[in-house]
């Protein structure tokens, strides 16, 4: 039995082990960058987006070659530094916002919401009835192949393993993973899980497991169904408020979104079996009857039309602490 040191690749999406000057080019990798937008994640080099970051970490490699111990570089980040105001430029000046004593009085918080009037675009219809056709595909496939063997080729399911599924023998091998959560956090990134912390993403994705185990290679139902969070801003107009939810492919039948003069209540079903809520209590007064919402295949816009003209501070009522 060789005591040779076994070397740990640094290829995105690989962190298997190898031997120095192992020739063959059996590394499955991604050559491309990670993409996070709009609760996706993926690769800049292949298709494939999910919003779970354990099966991030899982998605297969889309190109092979041999295997590096050699970190790749970073991404550079952009520049995107304001530029200068240029002379014909113009600077608005907004009208001050009312002092409380001249607004209208605040409704009860306790009042029935309503369901916003929502439109559907006609882009977002196609959309879903070609999604609808692909799972209904992928239905059936999984209907004639519904088996609890596991297919060689399968990666665990647990965060950090990359350990694939080659035969029987691979259940008795340790599974080691990070049962925590992933953090970003002021540039390091790390699991909630254990101490290490880094700020190079190549090596947070190759980390070792902290924790001992049994590999899992299949995802529990609950698991394919998740709640995720998705990205949101707003801006406003002088009659309204448009708030923007980034999900793809929200579902119109499932999706509820209904709002009373003061709080806004949203439920998104989208990509499928993901779920968003998001409650807001309002900064300002709006007419319920008088605001829309338009779905479309990557976002979701609210139009809140406002109960009387002027600007709002923010979007939610900042509750007034007593110090």
């Amino acid at each position: 039995m060789s005591n040779e040191k076994l070397l740990r690749c640094y290829n995105r999406g690989c962190g298997k082990e190898f031997r120095e000057g192992d020739d063959s080019e059996d590394c499955s990798h991604h050559p491309g960058a990670p993409v996070f937008h709009d609760a996706l994640k993926g690769w800049s080099c292949c298709k494939k987006r999910v919003t779970d970051f354990t099966e991030f970490l899982n998605i297969m490699g889309c190109t092979r070659s041999k295997h590096s111990n050699v970190k790749p570089p970073e991404p550079e980040p952009t520049n995107k530094d304001e530029k200068p105001l240029e002379k014909d430029e113009v600077i608005e000046v907004r009208k001050p916002m009312k002092k409380k004593e001249d607004m209208l009085p605040r409704p009860s918080d306790d009042i029935p919401k309503t369901k916003l009037k929502m439109t559907v675009t006609d882009s977002l219809r196609k959309a879903l009835e070609k999604q609808k056709q692909q799972d209904k595909q992928e239905d059936n496939e999984v209907a004639d192949n519904e088996t609890d063997e596991v297919k060689p080729g399968t990666v665990c399911k647990n965060s950090s393993c990359n350990q694939t599924y080659e035969n029987e023998s691979s259940n008795d091998e340790k599974c080691w993973f990070h049962p925590g959560a992933p953090i970003f956090h002021e540039g390091f990134k790390f699991w909630t899980c254990c101490q290490k912390r880094t700020s190079d993403f190549s090596e947070f994705l190759n980390q070792e497991g902290c924790t001992p185990g049994s590999h899992r290679w299949k995802l529990t139902d609950e698991e394919k169904s998740k709640m995720v969070v998705c990205r949101y801003d707003w801006y406003q107009m002088g009659n309204s408020v448009v708030l923007s939810i980034y999900a793809k492919l929200p579902d119109p039948e499932q999706s509820v979104i209904e709002a009373n003069n003061t709080l806004l209540s949203v439920k998104l079903i989208f990509g499928g079996a993901n779920s968003f809520k998001l409650n807001l209590n309002l900064n300002g007064v709006i007419e319920p009857s008088k605001s829309s919402v338009l779905l479309s295949p990557t976002k979701v816009e609210v139009k809140l039309r406002k109960a009387e003209l002027g600007a709002w501070n923010s979007l939610e009522l900042k509750t007034e602490t007593k110090g």
